[in-house]
């Protein structure tokens, strides 16, 4: 029998039951791919993250949602970075964690105990609304663009609030030449409660109908806010029911600051 830590982290959170669950796979080795997920679907939070070390401060890292392998997690990084600095006994400042698909991440411990994420942002570009977007939103959005995902902006954060979309026609769409698969939809609004943009994220997709609190989601719409709202520097929240994240987003070029904070709610083994 094999027998791996395990912890589940509340990421983009101050307390229990606040912004997204990730659980936390620290290991030697990376185990097989179908093994990975496998696991990832055994957990059956948003995404399970493996950390393998690589060299001094150095880790490489892969993230799973119960259904595939996804390109970049900002939750479940903030939630690795939490649990190498809380559990794994790193007293450095900056984590490096390299990544298949989205080169070299920094997660760095502020004074204040938060951690702030260095991200790449990719490029962003006006996309037209269409009748079957609109359709399987619930609503339709005033503009939208595209990028790593569709981005669907509103006029009100309630009515973000109150989208109920069809998540089967909503799996299906997107914008064309988006960085991920289909069925990836970042929707906002300007202002919200002491916040400049209010935000859901759906993601039929990638096996999640909503995400809690999407990091990879803010590094578009940290670009959006600076480049079309004059917002280089902002404070988002993620209204998912009954829980919500804060999330700071900062654009630098072509890379994006993202901070927050993480809780440990549980810690444990899994035994293969």
């Amino acid at each position: 029998m094999q027998t791996f830590p395990l912890y589940q982290i509340d990421a983009f959170a101050t307390r229990a039951f606040e912004g997204n669950q990730a659980c936390v796979m620290p290991m030697g080795a990376f185990l097989a791919d179908s093994v990975l997920q496998k696991i990832a679907a055994e957990n059956n939070v948003a995404e399970t993250a493996y950390v393998v070390p690589e060299a001094d401060g150095i880790w490489r890292l892969r993230w799973f949602t119960p259904a595939v392998e996804v390109p970049l997690c900002g939750h479940a990084t903030l939630a690795a970075a939490h649990v190498l600095f809380a559990h794994g006994g790193f007293a450095g400042e900056v984590i490096a964690f390299d990544t298949v698909k989205s080169g070299r991440l920094f997660v760095r411990r502020l004074a204040d105990g938060a951690l702030e994420m260095d991200f790449p942002s990719a490029p962003v570009r006006p996309v037209p609304v269409t009748d079957e977007i609109a359709a399987a939103l619930g609503a339709r959005p005033v503009e939208a663009w595209g990028g790593m995902f569709y981005a669907a902006r509103f006029e009100t954060p309630e009515e973000v609030k109150a989208l109920a979309p069809d998540q089967r026609a909503l799996k299906s769409l997107g914008a064309e030449g988006g960085g991920w698969d289909r069925g990836n939809f970042g929707c906002f609004a300007l202002g919200g409660e002491g916040v400049d943009a209010t935000s859901r994220f759906f993601a039929p997709g990638s096996g999640i109908d909503e995400d809690p609190a999407t990091g990879s989601w803010h590094t578009m719409l940290a670009r959006i806010l600076a480049e079309h709202f004059g917002k280089p520097s902002a404070t988002c929240f993620q209204a998912y029911p009954g829980r919500g994240a804060r999330i700071g987003v900062k654009l630098e070029g072509e890379r994006c600051k993202l901070t927050g904070a993480a809780v440990t709610v549980i810690e444990g083994q899994f035994r293969l």
